[in-house]
């Protein structure tokens, strides 16, 4: 393997827009992660392709009431609410600390309107140490009656066109699982503008307590992650890919390197690897070993050998 062969690259579509280039294809997810500061300790950040940092609103928030977390057999459901201490508190606290390391950084920001969204993308284009936004638009709507922006094509691809028009910086569209046909959701956000999308977010559950008998959750419903969605993870990438020509970031379940082969394989550019890091804090650089090992056993020299091989 060529010693650039992790390299990946996902182009700026818009005139004027960086391409965003990373050293290898795998990504702290946004919401397990913090601010990296929780794992610098435990491996060098430098390793990294990225950073997703966690998930940033115009002001803080304080996230939802608890209990707000619950573990499952095969992952865990959580309702944290977003908790985070705003974009000006990241940008002056955490963005410090993030440029001591060469991994790239990638905002991940969610807003209850689509001025939002575009305050907060030209907000954070102001500040030369951030390569990329990912738009989160599992986000409700407030001006739709809390309609989530996800579940209307219509939506993604306006919020999209209108963070295209606010920021040169790399667009990376988060969509959510829970819809009927994500491959339709995925092309208006490219036609939107993005440049590439990012999948699968959790997957809407519950737990109950049997000895309360009622809802675990003070919210009732969460986000399920781990393992147990890595085979629906897995599908609507294979769906996408068939849908777009952008890059896909594929997600949901990956614990180790032979997760993240397969997502490859079915069609995804880059990984992140979110609740994997709750398990094993060196999660993220196990996947790159693995990933490393698996090119390394099968002569490859360079990742971009096997996104969508599957699909040959």
């Amino acid at each position: 393997m060529k010693t650039n062969g992790l390299r990946v690259t996902i182009p700026g579509k818009s005139r004027g827009c960086k391409n965003l280039v990373l050293d290898n294809p795998v990504i702290a997810a946004s919401g397990t992660f913090g601010f990296g500061r929780e794992y610098a300790e435990y491996i060098d950040l430098n390793q990294l392709g990225a950073i997703a940092v966690k998930g940033l609103t115009p002001a803080a928030r304080e996230g939802n009431p608890t209990p707000r977390i619950v573990e499952t057999e095969m992952g865990i459901i959580n309702s944290i609410g977003l908790q985070n201490p705003g974009i000006e508190k990241f940008i002056e606290e955490e963005m410090p600390f993030l440029t001591q390391y060469n991994t790239k950084v990638i905002a991940n920001i969610s807003g209850n309107s689509v001025e939002e969204f575009v305050w907060m993308s030209q907000r954070l284009s102001m500040e030369k140490n951030i390569d990329a936004l990912e738009v989160n638009v599992s986000c409700p709507n407030i001006h739709r009656g809390g309609e989530v922006f996800a579940t209307n094509p219509e939506m993604v691809e306006l919020i999209t066109s209108a963070v295209r028009k606010a920021t040169d910086l790399p667009i990376i569209v988060k969509l959510s699982p829970n819809v009927t046909d994500i491959g339709s959701v995925a092309k208006r956000a490219e036609a939107g503008g993005a440049d590439a999308v990012s999948l699968i977010n959790t997957v809407l559950a519950m737990a109950i307590d049997i000895r309360q008998q009622r809802p675990v959750l003070k919210q009732v419903f969460g986000g399920l992650s781990g393992p147990a969605i890595k085979p629906i993870a897995l599908r609507q990438v294979w769906q996408v890919y068939q849908s777009v020509t952008i890059p896909i970031i594929g997600m949901g379940g990956i614990m180790d390197g032979n997760d993240a082969i397969e997502f490859i394989l079915a069609g995804a550019t880059a990984v992140s690897v979110g609740t994997g890091n709750f398990v094993n804090p060196t999660a993220c650089v196990d996947v790159l070993e693995g990933i490393k090992d698996y090119m390394k056993d099968h002569h490859l020299d360079h990742i971009n050998q096997l996104v969508g091989k599957a699909h040959r």
